[in-house]
C-alpha cells in the first residue's frame, strides 16, 4: 500500500520462522567448525552471549549489522553464513 497523502510507503512485516532457524542452525555449525563457544564468538563479536544464542536458537531475527560482526568474528565473509537452503517454506 502506498499512502498518497503522507507520501510514505507502507510495508508488510514478514517473519519467516523457518528462515530464522535455518540461519541459526548454520551459525551453529560454522561457529563449531571453528572451534569456537559461543562465549569467545560473542566476545570477539562484541555482542552479548544470550544474543549469540538466541540466534542460534532461532529466536530472534538478528540484524545485518550483527550479521557483520559475527562474520569479522569468525574470520569469514559475511555471505557465508547466508548459505542455507533458499527454498525454505515459510
Amino acid at each position: 500500500m502506498f499512502c498518497t497523502s503522507c507520501e510514505v510507503a507502507l510495508v508488510k512485516y514478514t517473519r519467516n520462522e523457518v528462515a530464522i532457524k535455518a540461519f541459526g542452525e548454520h551459525l551453529r555449525q560454522v561457529r563449531i567448525s571453528k572451534n569456537l563457544t559461543q562465549e569467545q564468538l560473542a566476545f570477539a563479536a562484541d555482542l552479548e552471549l544470550s544474543q549469540i544464542s538466541r540466534i542460534e536458537r532461532g529466536v530472534i531475527n538478528t540484524s545485518i549489522s550483527q550479521v557483520f560482526q559475527i562474520a569479522k568474528a569468525l574470520k569469514i565473509h559475511p555471505k557465508e553464513l547466508f548459505e542455507i537452503d533458499s527454498n525454505l517454506e515459510t
